[in-house]
């Protein structure tokens, strides 16, 4: 049963989606053409949104690394990236039974109107199983692991619900929401900070959007400048010579100017389902919402979104030298940040400053998390077999240090 899970999710979201958006659709009676051709326009903006990702993920890693080399960072726990992470999850021993368990919440949850949330984003049910995986570790029991991942799962769904509005209004993707952990482990934290800045006296009236940047100053405040600005900055840090810092500045432009597009080549494909879907529960349960549950990758196409992620790179790296009992070196995930932070600037209307502030704050709490739950990682990696980077004798990773992971695994822990 593992083996055959492990093969499935192999195969990646740019073959599962298309396949779960096929077979959605032509459920939910939107035909078998229709429901084909949707899988197949998904798929090929999953693609594009892939390499979009990965084209900055191989640009600003040299720059980061760079940075790190001149402020002298040494820090003992390495960050190895979102996907060794998943390979680690997915090689727990038990990782197969939390896809019945998270499907079967799902199910129950949308029969009995406690959602309105159909996750489809099926591979990353990766990140429940984590939750598993370390409480698993942590308490020794497979029932208490399997509870935590289902609970996290359900608590998504309700997360994901409570986003779903600010997600048409702000990214304008009608009947979408986004039961993702990366993107939701530190909501419980940003609304609170968000409000806490409404009542600062001088910081609640700064607000600078994207859209109040390209107005004042016209083409130079397009997207694709601010990409280019941002990435001459980002290569001037590094300490890079002209010609990289050009090469890293364009890059920068291409990811903001190409994001987009990506995006709505994947919006093309998800709204014919999400169509279909609101049809079939209108008929079968009333004027019912149906909201379809993606990957926050979609969010990525919002400019405001790759601003303030690529102006926390730097920020993070430096908060690394500062925090005080601070052990992880943070490298492989720092492109991961944007995700980490869409509900923020959704949250803050797409005011980069605010959005910025608060995404420092929780930056901050993402090293002081990966910190402490790194001893764990590190036996997880070990259990997998996983090699460990050259000098790293422990690791960690950002995208799994958000607070809601942290808290499931001490919650569950005492009981271990």
């Amino acid at each position: 049963m593992i083996a055959i899970v492990q093969y499935v999710l192999g195969l990646g979201a740019t073959v599962m989606l298309p396949i779960i958006i096929f077979l959605l659709g032509t459920l939910m009676g939107a035909g078998f053409k229709r429901s084909f051709k949707s899988g197949i326009v998904i798929g090929v903006g999953f693609v594009g949104i892939g390499l979009v990702i990965g084209l900055l993920v191989e640009t600003l890693g040299p720059a980061a690394l760079a940075m790190l080399d001149r402020m002298g960072l040494n820090l003992s726990v390495i960050d190895v990236g979102w996907p060794a992470m998943a390979s680690i999850t997915w090689a727990w021993s038990s990782v197969a039974f939390v896809f019945p368990v998270c499907l079967g919440i799902n199910f129950l949850m949308l029969t009995f109107k406690l959602t309105k949330t159909m996750n489809v984003d099926i591979w990353n049910y990766w990140q429940f199983a984590f939750i598993g995986a370390a409480v698993h570790f942590v308490t020794g029991s497979l029932v208490l692991a399997l509870v935590a991942a289902g609970l996290a799962s359900a608590l998504a769904l309700v997360l994901a619900d409570y986003t779903a509005p600010l997600i048409e209004e702000f990214f304008g993707m009608p009947g979408m929401s986004f039961p993702h952990l990366t993107a939701l482990g530190f909501l419980p934290l940003a609304i609170p900070l968000n409000y806490l800045i409404d009542k600062i006296p001088g910081i609640n009236k700064i607000n600078v959007s994207a859209e109040d940047v390209q107005k004042k100053f016209g083409i130079f405040g397009e997207p694709v400048m601010m990409g280019l600005f941002i990435g001459a900055i980002l290569g001037f840090l590094a300490g890079f010579e002209i010609g990289a810092i050009l090469q890293l500045a364009i890059t920068m432009g291409a990811v903001m100017y190409l994001m987009p597009k990506m995006v709505a080549i994947l919006m093309e494909g998800l709204i014919p389902i999400s169509e279909a879907a609101r049809e079939f529960m209108s008929k079968r349960f009333g004027d019912r919402d149906i909201y379809i549950g993606l990957d926050a990758a979609v969010a990525l196409g919002e400019p405001s979104v790759i601003a303030v992620g690529l102006v926390l790179v730097p920020i993070t790296i430096i908060l690394a030298l500062i925090i005080p009992g601070n052990t992880v070196l943070p490298f492989a995930d720092l492109a991961v940040i944007p995700f980490l932070v869409c509900l923020v600037a959704a949250l803050c209307r797409g005011n980069i400053v605010r959005s910025v502030l608060v995404g420092t704050i929780i930056m901050a709490l993402v090293l002081v998390i990966a910190t402490d739950i790194s001893p764990i990682q590190t036996v997880l990696a070990q259990n997998a077999g996983i090699d460990f980077p050259e000098g790293a004798t422990q690791i960690a990773n950002l995208d799994r240090a958000n607070f809601i992971t942290w808290a499931f695994i001490r919650i569950f822990g005492i009981f271990g």
